[in-house]
């Protein structure tokens, strides 16, 4: 149920934070928002009603919640900790809702630290598309105590259409990396197939009709396609980057389980060596480049 009293603070205006403020503001919450590089999301969020903090420390004391949208844990760690920062400037009572992509191991270090101040803690992930961000129908797995996910709920439902309290602190950070494993694991075989599909004699129009509509179809599939196909660079807006840093998360998470993640493995150094080659910036879908290029080919 929507509470007046609680006021939004929200950091990292990117490809998704952007649509999740939106949709916040948009659903009646006052809502504190900052620039970092780039003021054009700001400044449309003001037109739609946002208050403009000047610093960290500002949108912490105008906050009750906030909301981190921001690459990962390094980024997090820097926000919490600087001197200006959220935890020397959150009241006691409030709540910090990480909605990264971030190691686990991290978010529960910070979690309990700021426990101590009596400040607690949520991890947010996201899943989806920055489509479904601008339009309120993300996913989001949530890892936080009982009490906290009941507060949050009604937040969270301004721009989240699937909401899944996955268990405790961490537990929303854990899932996520399952969860682009799973994903970035498609992309690496899909960019893999498609390279052999060229190298063999196999049009992607041809692989496409056989794959879609098929038990292989998925929405990730086609969405991923759409760049092969159609030449759409917005279709899949993940960068070769986040995909490796998470894949990074996910390999640090098995060695602390004790398990040998050799698909894991495998998986991230598709994308290294797209990172390698200079694809830091560019979208997963764009991956089946840079494989065949490895293997010294010409793909198109």
């Amino acid at each position: 149920m929507f509470d007046a009293r609680e006021t939004i603070g929200f950091i990292g205006l990117g490809m998704m934070g952007h649509g999740i403020a939106k949709n916040i503001v948009e659903k009646g919450y006052k809502l504190t928002a900052m620039a970092h590089r780039n003021r054009v999301p700001l400044d449309d969020l003001i037109t739609r009603g946002a208050t403009e903090a000047g610093s960290v420390a500002d949108l912490a004391k105008a906050s009750t919640v906030v909301f981190l949208c921001v690459t990962g844990s390094t980024e997090v760690e820097a926000l919490m900790r600087e001197p200006d920062g959220l935890a020397a400037n959150l009241k006691p009572g409030s709540i910090v809702v990480d909605c990264s992509s971030s190691d686990p191991t991290s978010t529960v270090v910070i979690a309990a630290q700021l426990k101590a101040s009596g400040i607690d803690y949520a991890d947010a992930p996201l899943s989806r598309t920055p489509k479904e961000a601008w339009e309120g129908t993300l996913d989001t797995m949530v890892g936080a105590e009982d009490a906290v996910f009941a507060r949050l709920q009604p937040i969270l439902a301004t721009w989240a259409g699937k909401i899944v309290h996955i268990g405790g602190i961490g537990d929303g950070h854990r899932m996520k990396l399952l969860n682009n494993f799973i994903s970035l694991g498609y992309g690496a075989i899909y960019a893999e197939a498609l390279a052999l599909a060229d190298r063999v004699g196999i049009s992607a129009e041809r692989f496409d009709s056989v794959i879609r509509g098929g038990r292989m179809d998925c929405g990730f599939y086609q969405t991923f396609m759409k760049f092969t196909l159609e030449g759409d660079r917005e279709a899949h807006k993940f960068s070769l980057a986040n995909a490796f840093k998470d894949l990074r998360y996910l390999e640090s998470m098995a060695n602390g389980a004790g398990l040998v993640n050799s698909v894991g493995n495998a998986v991230k150094n598709s994308y290294g060596v797209a990172i390698a080659a200079g694809g830091a910036a560019d979208y997963v879908p764009m991956l089946p480049g840079y494989i065949d290029q490895l293997n010294g080919g010409g793909m198109e």
